[in-house]
């Protein structure tokens, strides 16, 4: 059941009066398992350029990181921790990648999954995005969410359920990140994450390719982020089957997942 297939049943049904009861009954009920499996995302323009941005209120939503299954094997895709989640009777809205990796899939810098240390955070100078400082980092704690530079999560180390470090910062309390240039002609599909002041989390992926400075300003100027944070590049993918989106790299280390909190 989707929305499309639900407006077109509307008619049919009240013209068939009483006797199209148990149908209609039967046709809210798949629509309504079908809406509350529809992620919280829509398309977006800014400056010319489309994403698609997806909207989490961790009060109201799970946002979950997974890197191995129960046999200690990296899920590799989006679609296999869609799959597992499924035959766990959980319902994963969307998943999209959680930042950088090495190439046996390890987190590069810090990871905790359900409040464990998986990896350590990594500091000091680097090559790579990664290592464009300051980088930072995306966290949980219960039902609150934030993003902030490496050194000041370090100097202050916040409790964590959930958290994994990636780079560079894509906004720094407000300001863009100084090394990002208007005119740079390095553009790449890019994914990232956000918070906003009133807690919300923003997740956008482009569908197009940008650069650093266009996707930055998107999160500060046209999502509201104070604080936002670069995720990945050319792999950046989105899983999200009710609405339509598939992306399905292999190979990926960890993954951000998100369900309703009743799932």
């Amino acid at each position: 059941m989707d929305l499309l297939s639900f407006l077109q049943s509307v008619p049919l049904l009240l013209a068939m009066g009483k006797g199209a009861l148990p149908a209609a009954a039967t046709l809210v009920a798949g629509f309504g398992q079908w809406a509350q499996a529809v992620p919280p995302c829509r398309p977006f323009t800014f400056e010319a350029t489309n994403y698609l941005v997806c909207q989490v209120d961790p009060r109201l939503y799970a946002i979950e990181l997974f890197w191995k299954d129960g046999e200690g094997k990296p899920y590799n895709s989006l679609r296999r921790l869609h799959d597992a989640q499924q035959g766990a009777g959980r319902t994963m809205l969307f998943g999209l990648n959680a930042g950088m990796y090495h190439p046996n899939l390890d987190p590069v810098g810090l990871y905790v999954e359900r409040g464990r240390e998986l990896a350590p955070v990594k500091t000091g100078s680097g090559t790579g995005n990664f290592s464009m400082q300051p980088n930072g980092i995306f966290y949980l704690d219960g039902n609150a969410a934030a993003v902030r530079a490496t050194g000041a999560f370090v100097s202050k180390r916040p409790r964590a359920d959930y958290a994994t470090q990636s780079g560079p910062m894509l906004v720094i309390d407000g300001k863009l990140h100084p090394k990002f240039m208007p005119d740079s002609t390095s553009r790449k599909v890019r994914d990232g994450v956000g918070v906003r002041k009133d807690g919300v989390v923003i997740f956008a992926i482009s569908n197009g390719t940008v650069t650093f400075h266009e996707f930055a300003r998107l999160f500060r100027d046209a999502l509201g982020c104070g604080n936002a944070l670069f995720l990945d590049g050319s792999i950046s993918s989105l899983f999200a089957p009710a609405i339509g989106r598939t992306d399905d790299y292999w190979n990926l280390g960890p993954m951000i997942g998100v369900f309703r909190k009743q799932d």
